[in-house]
Order: structure tokens, then C-alpha cells, then sequence
């Protein structure tokens, strides 16, 4: 059975960085995209960023410049680096990892920046 554990975050002040990771086991195929998603108190999950078996990456636009995704596939890991953080990007953060079509997602990593 695939896993899907995420790590990283933290209390942060405006302005700061973290670096979330997330890493999956128990795989019996490989990965094709790793993304994150975030939730903040009271709102939906919303997409963050995405990166494909190929190594492209997408944005949300209010992340993009500020955060970067990378994606290490000898160990089924991928990682969230967040720039410049703003009080606006507090929320639970998930990652999802497709494998073989079907959606794992992880428990999430909370993340506060406070002003």
C-alpha cells in the first residue's frame, strides 16, 4: 500500500522560508506527477504547484517567483521551497502523488507565517 508522508513545516515570520519534502512508499509502480495543495482555515484546498515525470513544473500564480518544486525520483520524493513567505500562505499543506493513475494523498504539514 502506497504512503504519502509530508514534513517541514513550521511557525515562520513574514518574509522567511521553509522547505516542505514529502515522500512516498510502499510503490509498486513509478510516479508520474507530484504536486502540493494547501488549506487554509475555512477555505477549499487550492492547488500550489505541480511537476511531471518530465520535469515540468506548473504554478499557482500567488506562489509563483516565491515558491519552487523539485522532484527526486531515486527517492520518490519531492520537495516545496517557500520564499518570501506572507501571512497569506498559512494552511495545511498536502502532497498528492499519482501512481498508476490513482491519487495518494498525505496527511499534510501545517504552516504559519506570522506578520
Amino acid at each position: 500500500q502506497v504512503q504519502v508522508v509530508e514534513s517541514g513545516g513550521g511557525l515562520v515570520q513574514a518574509g522567511g522560508s521553509l522547505r516542505l519534502s514529502c515522500a512516498a512508499s510502499g510503490l509498486s509502480f513509478g510516479i508520474s506527477a507530484m504536486a502540493w495543495y494547501r488549506q487554509a482555515p475555512g477555505k477549499q484546498r487550492d492547488f500550489v504547484a505541480v511537476v511531471d515525470d518530465g520535469g515540468s513544473t506548473d504554478y499557482a500564480d500567488h506562489v509563483k517567483g516565491r515558491f519552487t518544486i523539485t522532484r527526486d525520483n531515486a527517492k520518490n520524493t519531492v520537495y516545496l521551497q517557500l520564499d518570501s513567505l506572507k501571512p497569506e500562505d498559512t494552511a495545511v499543506y498536502y502532497c498528492k502523488m499519482v501512481v498508476n493513475y490513482v491519487a495518494v494523498w498525505g496527511q499534510g504539514t501545517l504552516v504559519t507565517v506570522s506578520s
